[in-house]
């Protein structure tokens, strides 16, 4: 079963037989946790690093933001039975998909909130695919914790 996460959105699965999804990543960033005791995984697709930018829609979508979004696909991972300690965490994303010319610099401020936040609760991410100029897809599957990502570039 395919689990087609979109943009500031997450999910968790406990099935091992589901695949999580993300397409077209380019600035936003997916975070994807696997416990493989547990057989518990999330793919959290954000688009901005943090919420007080639009404090008023992180109400509407917490998912859409780092700072909002990872503390709470951490949370629900641990409800469902995930042990931090288990843990494989993988980045992809923070492409500059404007070019040297990106004023805003929304990739590599995702990339960088996204490790803020991991290196504040002690996690490590096991890989990472970050930056770049081109969207990523990437795609986790449940019942070994393999991430495959695919680019313009190449595919992992």
């Amino acid at each position: 079963m395919m689990i087609v996460v979109g943009m500031a959105d997450c999910r968790l699965s406990a099935d091992r037989d589901a695949t999580l999804v993300t397409y077209s990543l380019g600035s936003c960033v997916a975070v994807i946790i696997h416990d493989p005791v547990a057989m518990i995984g999330g793919l959290l697709h954000f688009m901005l690093p943090e919420c007080s930018s639009d404090a008023l829609q992180s109400g509407k979508s917490p998912y859409m933001f780092a700072d909002t979004g990872i503390p709470l696909l951490f949370r629900e991972a641990y409800q469902m039975g995930a042990e931090k300690r288990r843990l494989r965490v993988h980045l992809t994303g923070g492409a500059r998909m404007i070019g040297e010319r990106d004023v805003f610099q929304i990739g590599p401020r995702n990339c960088l909130a996204a490790h803020r936040i991991l290196w504040k609760a002690s996690v490590i991410p096991t890989s990472e695919q970050t930056g770049g100029a081109c969207a990523r897809t990437v795609r986790m599957d449940m019942s070994s914790g393999r991430v495959h990502l695919k680019s313009a570039e190449k595919e992992f």
